[in-house]
């Protein structure tokens, strides 16, 4: 990137895991910011700054976006194509990080463009692994054309 600190947008109703997905950033220093919203309305009030994100002055956009499925108010779904369908807003990785290793809902995120489709672990140390290597690879080995 551009020597900017990295952001991530977190979007997880669940509270355990979302706790864990910042410990495991913190731990392994992947991102230097970390906004966190529990449901999928907030997610897109966030993203298009609107509602209670409408007035403040240094709203900067995620590098990277971790999206759970199952949320309340918007589901994961409907989130990731209105992300995928702004101009604005498209090229911004999506990764859907979920419990949910139905074949029809990676199907249904994948014919949205998701970026990714990651199954969360059960187990506490799978899931910090996991963690670390997603955050490596969207934020330091990818390579991001705006870099």
């Amino acid at each position: 990137m551009t020597g900017e600190p990295f952001t991530i947008l977190l979007v997880e109703d669940n509270p355990a895991h979302a706790e864990l997905v910042v410990r495991s950033f913190e731990a392994h220093r992947i991102a230097n910011h970390i906004v966190h919203v529990s449901d999928g309305e907030s997610a897109l009030e966030y993203l298009f700054a609107k509602g209670a994100y409408a007035t403040q002055e240094n709203h900067t956009l995620p590098h990277v976006i971790l999206l759970d499925l199952r949320l309340p108010r918007i589901d994961g779904l409907e989130v990731l194509r209105q992300i995928k369908e702004s101009e604005r807003l498209k090229r911004i990785p999506v990764i859907i990080l979920t419990t949910s290793s139905a074949e029809k809902d990676a199907a249904r995120a994948y014919e949205r463009n998701v970026n990714s489709y990651v199954v969360k672990p059960i187990d506490f140390s799978q899931f910090t692994k996991l963690m670390n290597d997603l955050g490596m690879y969207w934020l330091g080995w990818n390579y991001f054309p705006w870099s």
